[in-house]
């Protein structure tokens, strides 16, 4: 028993940390490689927008001051750009914070939260440590989320939360709009939808579900954006949630005061004076999609539609083999099994002659895999 357990709180006890799936170093080290490529984390292998990294080290002079100038500037400018009120914008330390603090505003020990499966993991593992029940909705044989089983959860079991993530991670899949204000509209009363919007910024603003206009009008949802994705922004940790300006008092009561660092919110605003390329970020994902799922067509293997950087694909073999057979190449990404999702390999986009090495090589390994077994 350890010298904790009396002190801790029970639902910490047996939790653990985070674990995001294996690190660059540690493939160095099992292969003796010089260098790998990273293809399991979901980064933005194309980086930040021309410009943000100049624009970043300008505001190091600052670094001696606390970043209350700042912190206001970026939520009015972040405000700004989608159309929202600075009162309604909460920057936050990546996504995760976020999270963290939605959890601390809402969940008390013993509160039911809902989430579906498979998506990703720290919303359990939050909602866990603060003494949640979690229920937990299977998606459907298209790995799509199943809004109205969700629904049904959220109501059976009075859930006070209900998560939901849009593009979805792992799959890339998105929810279809014309089922969204139904959905919100049966949330059982006391229930929040919290919508993680990761990925959101890799779809056509003319595609996605207009939430923004929900808050407007009150409804139970909070929105979580970041600039890990398509900014490329990730070794940074900024993003910001987007609430009713009656509960932005609420969530900054638990909010770490101006937990965002003085570089982070100065890339954040460069990045925002940049938008104008972000369309030409989303075509060059686009098509590092495409290049990656044209090697595997003639394999039978299936990837899955994604609106995300990142593409899922069903491989019909041990998913641990690949993983280790495209390490031992320097090429990580992320098998399914840590996901949920056996059988099933997890890739990041990066350039598009990198996408089509990456199909080419899955395709190999699995050809190689299906000859030894008919042998």
């Amino acid at each position: 028993m350890s010298r904790w357990s009396r002190t801790l709180r029970p639902s910490v006890t047996d939790l653990g940390g985070y674990r995001p799936g294996v690190s660059g170093d540690e493939i160095k080290k099992r292969f003796g490689l010089r260098h790998v490529t990273r293809l399991n984390w979901n980064e933005n292998l194309f980086g930040p927008l021309p410009g943000v990294l100049e624009e970043t080290a300008d505001a190091l002079d600052l670094a001696w001051t606390y970043p209350e100038d700042s912190y206001d500037e970026f939520r009015t400018a972040a405000a700004g750009w989608i159309g929202a009120d600075p009162a309604q914008v909460i920057p936050g330390h990546g996504i995760q914070a976020l999270t963290i603090a939605v959890v601390s505003a809402f969940i008390e020990p013993g509160d039911a939260v809902v989430i579906p499966s498979p998506t990703y993991g720290l919303y359990a593992q939050v909602c866990r440590g603060a003494g949640a029940v979690v229920h937990r909705v299977q998606s459907g044989p298209a790995l799509a989320i199943d809004l109205e089983a969700v629904l049904a959860m959220a109501r059976h079991a009075n859930a006070k939360l209900a998560w939901i993530c849009d593009p979805n991670n792992p799959t890339g899949l998105r929810i279809d709009p014309a089922l969204w204000s139904a959905f919100v509209e049966g949330l059982p009363a006391g229930c929040v939808a919290v919508v993680d919007e990761a990925y959101v910024d890799y779809v056509d603003p003319s595609e996605r579900v207009d939430r923004l206009a929900d808050i407007a009008q009150e409804a139970p949802v909070i929105v979580l954006r970041t600039f890990s994705k398509i900014f490329g922004l990730a070794g940074l940790r900024l993003g910001y949630a987007i609430v009713h300006e009656s509960l932005a008092p609420h969530v900054n009561a638990v909010h770490e005061p101006f937990n965002v660092n003085r570089a982070a919110l100065a890339a954040g605003l460069a990045s925002l004076k940049r938008v104008q390329l972000l369309p030409e970020r989303r075509d060059q994902v686009h098509c590092a999609r495409e290049a990656l799922v044209a090697p595997l067509e003639s394999t039978g293997m299936k990837a899955l539609p994604s609106d995300a950087n990142f593409v899922l694909i069903e491989l019909g073999i041990d998913d641990q083999a690949v993983f280790d057979a495209l390490a031992e190449q320097g090429l990580i990404v992320r098998p399914g099994s840590e996901l949920g999702l056996p059988g099933y390999v997890r890739v990041t986009t990066g350039a598009e002659d990198l996408m089509h090495t990456v199909g080419t090589r899955i395709a190999e390994v699995a050809e190689a895999a299906l000859l030894r077994c008919r042998q």
